[in-house]
């Protein structure tokens, strides 16, 4: 699944747009971000500014972080993920 701080009409048309194929949450209040560690300061245009922290987490059934990665591209996203699987989540 995904989550950002998108209202869902936004997610939709993202979803829409790029055919994603898994369920988008939204989480307008950045409560689940906060509690990932995945809001807080970066940098944007060589200004700090508070935002999301793009971010991935590999959870198992029973909700355990198997692995997180932080700051990590949308291109590397799904490789790095592929290869925990392949370990089985290490």
């Amino acid at each position: 699944m995904g989550i950002s701080p998108d209202p869902p009409e936004r997610q939709k048309k993202f979803d829409e747009k790029h055919n994603l194929g898994f369920p988008l949450l939204s989480d307008e209040a950045h409560e689940v971000a906060e509690a990932y560690g995945a809001w807080g300061e970066k940098k944007m245009y060589g200004k700090t500014v508070e935002g999301i922290i793009r971010s991935a987490f590999l959870v198992d059934e029973s909700g355990k972080i198997l692995n997180a990665w932080y700051k990590i591209s949308p291109k590397k996203t799904v490789p790095e993920l592929m290869v925990a699987l392949e370990k089985g989540g290490e």
